[in-house]
C-alpha cells in the first residue's frame, strides 16, 4: 500500500522536529521544508547561537533532523509575501492606532496557507506543523479544530483564522502530547537541546523591540501628539501614537502624582487617552473580521469562552450577533486593557468556533 504524503512545515524547532519524527514513525511519506520568512537587513548581526542563521527560522536544525530521518527537504522563500503581508499590516496597524497580532496574521496569510498552497502545487494531499493544537473528525463529518491536551502550550488562539476547508487535510502530530513527552522525543533523535530556546517574541523584532522596529521601519510614525485625559485635559506630548498600546504604563514621561495607564488610541486626533487603572475594564467589545468555523455564533446569543489574549484563560461571555458581520461580545466579569486591533477566540469546551478581530471603542 502506498504510504500517504504529508508536507511538514519545519522550523527547527523542538515541535516541528519531534512532529517529523512522529510522523515518519505513523507511516507517512514526510516531505519537510522551511518558508523563510525573514533575515535580518544588518549583515553585521551575529547569529547568537551556531546553529543559527540571522532568521527566525533554525533551517541548520531543520536540515540536521531531515537527513537524520531521511526525508526530503527544501526552503522556500517568503520573505517578500511575509514584507507585503505581515510586515506591512504590522506596521500600518500601530500606525492607525490599534494592536495587531502578526502571528496570527502569519499562521493565515503566509506559514499555514503557504504549506496548503505549495502541497497543492505538488500533489501533496495533507500538511503538518509542530503547532499545539487538535483536529477532530472523520471525512463522513464535520472536523474541529480543537485545543492542545498540553493546555500551558496550547496554540489555538493563533490558528482560530485557519479556513475550516483545510481542516481535513491538517495534522499537528504534538497537539495530542504534553510538552515534557515531545522533550524527550527530541533527546532520542539528537537534537541539542540547548539551541532549541523556545522564543516569546515577535520572529522580526530579535533586537531591541517592537517600538524600536517601529521608528526603523517606518521613521514617520514618530508624530508627537497630545497626552490626554478622559476629561479631555492636556497631560503632555507623547511620540507618536504607534508607540502606545492599552495597558501601557512604562515609557509615559507624565508626572501625574498617580500611576497612569493608555486607556485608548485615537488615531483620528493623534491623541493618547491615559487614566488610572479602574479605567482599563471594559465590560464588552465589538469583534469584526470573523473566522467562523460554527456559523450558529451569528443566528442568536450564545454563551461562549473567549481568550481576548494568548497569555491570559478563556473567559465566560455572550456572543450576541450584530447585523451579518459582528459579533458584541458581553464578558460576564469584566477585562482589563483590551486591545483593538488584538483576536478574541471563541470556545465552547475543548472545540474553537472561531474568533475576529476586537475593534476600536
Amino acid at each position: 500500500m502506498k504510504r500517504p504524503t504529508v508536507l511538514l512545515g519545519m522550523s527547527g524547532g523542538v515541535d516541528s522536529s519531534v512532529a517529523a519524527a512522529l510522523l515518519v514513525r505513523q507511516g507517512y511519506d514526510v516531505h519537510g521544508v522551511t518558508l523563510q520568512v525573514w533575515e535580518h537587513e544588518d549583515a553585521t548581526v551575529a547569529a547568537s547561537k551556531k546553529w543559527q542563521e540571522r532568521g527566525c527560522c533554525k533551517i541548520g536544525i531543520a536540515k540536521f533532523v531531515a537527513q537524520r530521518l531521511k526525508i526530503p527537504y527544501d526552503v522556500i522563500d517568503q520573505r517578500q509575501t511575509f514584507r507585503e503581508n505581515i510586515i506591512h499590516d504590522f506596521l500600518q496597524g500601530y500606525a492607525g492606532g490599534v494592536t495587531p497580532n502578526p502571528c496570527v496574521r502569519c499562521n493565515e496569510r503566509v506559514k499555514l496557507r503557504g504549506l496548503i498552497e505549495l502541497a497543492d502545487s505538488r500533489g501533496i494531499p495533507y500538511v503538518a506543523t509542530g503547532h499545539y493544537v487538535r483536529i477532530n473528525g472523520k471525512m463522513d463529518e464535520a472536523f474541529t479544530l480543537e485545543r492542545s491536551l498540553d493546555k500551558k502550550k496550547d496554540q489555538s488562539y493563533f490558528l482560530y483564522r485557519l479556513n475550516p476547508s483545510w481542516l481535513p487535510r491538517l495534522r499537528f502530530p504534538v497537539g495530542a502530547m504534553q510538552k515534557a513527552d515531545v522533550w524527550a522525543e527530541a533527546e532520542a533523535l539528537g537534537l541539542p537541546a540547548d539551541e532549541l530556546k523556545e522564543s516569546q517574541e515577535i520572529c522580526f523584532v530579535s533586537h531591541g523591540d517592537y517600538r524600536t522596529f517601529i521608528e526603523t521601519e517606518m521613521p514617520e510614525a514618530k508624530n508627537p501628539g497630545a497626552f490626554m485625559d478622559e476629561n479631555g485635559r492636556y497631560l503632555g506630548q507623547h511620540d507618536g501614537i504607534a508607540f502606545y498600546t492599552p495597558g501601557q504604563r512604562r515609557g509615559l514621561g507624565i508626572a501625574a502624582g498617580q500611576r497612569l495607564y493608555v486607556q485608548h488610541v485615537n488615531a483620528s486626533t493623534n491623541t493618547v487617552v491615559v487614566g488610572p487603572e479602574e479605567g482599563l475594564l471594559r465590560s464588552s467589545c465589538d469583534v469584526k473580521d470573523l473566522n467562523l468555523f460554527d456559523r450558529s455564533l451569528l443566528e442568536s446569543k450564545i454563551d461562549v469562552a473567549v481568550k481576548v489574549r494568548y497569555a491570559t484563560p478563556a473567559t465566560s461571555a455572550t456572543a450576541e450577533p450584530v447585523g451579518h458581520d459582528t459579533l458584541r461580545i458581553h464578558f460576564h466579569s469584566p477585562q482589563r486593557a483590551l486591545s483593538p486591533g488584538q483576536s478574541a477566540v471563541f470556545y465552547r469546551g475543548e472545540q474553537v468556533l472561531g474568533g475576529g478581530i476586537i475593534q476600536p471603542f
